[in-house]
């Protein structure tokens, strides 16, 4: 355990930070949606845990459903290949869809689910991201809403993992090779 707790870097955003934007998001999702049906549809496995505190910060109904994508496999950049193994099985044409994201790296992944939800006909369709890796942008894709914008660093913790590992953490760091 003491080799996988070395690899922990300097923490970037702290949980305090976290929850003071998580809060913020939920306060500003409720106000926009209010009296509307509204779809939170989060990516497994990465974007679990800010799911799940973001919906606890909406007051007004809402829905959820998941989808699983991926373009990382056991390392610490994008394949590029993305790959969905299971997808949204509902119709959701009567939803205003939210996709709750982790992080917007290269846009791959992302780009893929919004193309696949938008083939769907939801009422609307909006990106909410936790982090947001603008540098790193391999296709034209921007969030409605990116809680924190960070460098190009390979981070854990807050539902961001390597290799399973690290989705535990309460903030958010820098993986150290």
């Amino acid at each position: 355990m003491d080799s996988i707790n070395s690899r922990i870097g300097r923490t970037l955003i702290s949980a305090e930070e976290i929850s003071d934007a998580v809060k913020k998001a939920g306060a500003e999702i409720s106000a926009e949606y209010d009296g509307k049906p509204l779809l939170l549809v989060s990516i497994l496995k990465g974007a679990f845990v800010f799911l799940s505190d973001l919906c606890r910060e909406i007051t007004i109904p809402c829905e959820i459903e998941f989808i699983t994508a991926s373009s990382y496999y056991s390392g610490t950049s994008s394949s590029g290949e993305v790959k969905i193994t299971s997808g949204l099985t509902r119709d959701i044409s009567g939803h205003h869809v939210i996709i709750v994201e982790d992080i917007i790296d290269s846009g791959r992944t992302l780009s893929a689910v919004a193309e696949i939800i938008r083939k769907m006909s939801p009422l609307s369709l909006k990106i909410v991201t936790l982090l947001d890796k603008p540098e790193r942008r391999e296709v034209d894709l921007k969030a409605d809403c990116s809680l924190f914008t960070i460098p190009d660093h390979f981070v854990i913790g807050y539902g961001l993992d390597l290799d399973e590992h690290y989705r535990n953490l309460p903030y958010i760091a820098e993986y150290k090779e």
